[in-house]
């Protein structure tokens, strides 16, 4: 018990230590960060940082593109990921299992490994330089762990209800909007929030297919704060507290629903 609470203590140390150094260093100037980067503020905090920022009308513009390409990104990807898992689980057979496996295969392939090709296919296209190519991205990337998270949920469903309805004349579209769904909503929830934080964060696939400032995501943005030979901290730190604050803000309200559908579907019976 003492091992537990001293690794506990630990733990919390580690996470709220870095935390609380980006904090105080968004409310520092820049020479205040060089020449005292661990320590308070020496004439007070000082929100000019969180100012500038907000007026700067590109800012503004990152983040809506952020929340463009995550809000439909989230509800696409759930969309086709809750009718794959749907249909997985009615079908109940061996061709069931099959588009299972590959569903889980695309879970095993590294983003790395397909950006040459990927941005060739993108190209071709026309969809470079453009937030619905990105949502596109975004899809087919997290679709495969969606279906998978999904799928284990809705094999939990009893299969009485699909059966009565069945019965009383219901067809499949009706039984998965009005069953699958609403059951499924605990999952569903989870799955959103962990959605989110995926494309919110997102990095990798903006840098890869974004070039025009026009649109950029805010963690592509971030970015424009790392120079060459130096960096704007305080500015560049100020940045990831706002572009954290939505995360922390839905986490706070929805954990109810995330840690409900983590754990729906874990024990049967």
């Amino acid at each position: 018990m003492l091992f537990r609470r001293f690794s506990l203590i630990v733990y919390a140390l580690l996470i709220l230590i870095p935390l609380l150094v980006v904090l105080l260093t968004s409310v520092k100037t820049l020479q205040e960060t060089f020449a005292n980067p661990l320590g308070f503020p020496k004439d007070g905090l000082k929100f000019e940082n969180y100012v500038a920022i907000f007026q700067e009308q590109t800012m503004a513009g990152y983040f809506m593109n952020s929340t463009i390409v995550t809000l439909f990104s989230v509800v696409l990807t759930l969309l086709f990921a809750s009718m794959i898992a749907y249909g997985i689980t009615r079908l109940n057979s061996w061709m069931g299992n099959v588009v299972f496996a590959l569903f889980t295969l695309g879970m095993m392939i590294p983003a790395q490994v397909i950006m040459v090709p990927l941005y060739s296919l993108m190209l071709d296209f026309g969809l470079t330089n453009s937030l619905v190519g990105l949502i596109l991205v975004n899809i087919s990337s997290t679709l495969p762990i969606a279906v998978f998270i999904l799928t284990g949920f809705m094999k939990t469903l009893p299969r009485e209800l699909f059966e009565a309805s069945t019965i009383d004349g219901a067809g499949n579209w009706q039984m998965f909007a009005k069953i699958a769904i609403p059951l499924s909503l605990p999952s569903l929830s989870a799955t959103a929030i962990f959605l989110f934080v995926m494309h919110w964060n997102d990095l990798l696939y903006p840098l890869l297919f974004i070039t025009d400032n026009a649109y950029k995501t805010l963690p592509l943005a971030l970015l424009e704060f790392q120079g060459q030979y130096s960096t704007n901290y305080p500015m560049l730190f100020t940045g990831v507290i706002i572009a954290s604050a939505p995360m922390v803000v839905a986490y706070v309200f929805l954990q109810r629903f995330f840690v409900a559908g983590m754990t729906a579907g874990a024990v049967k019976g």
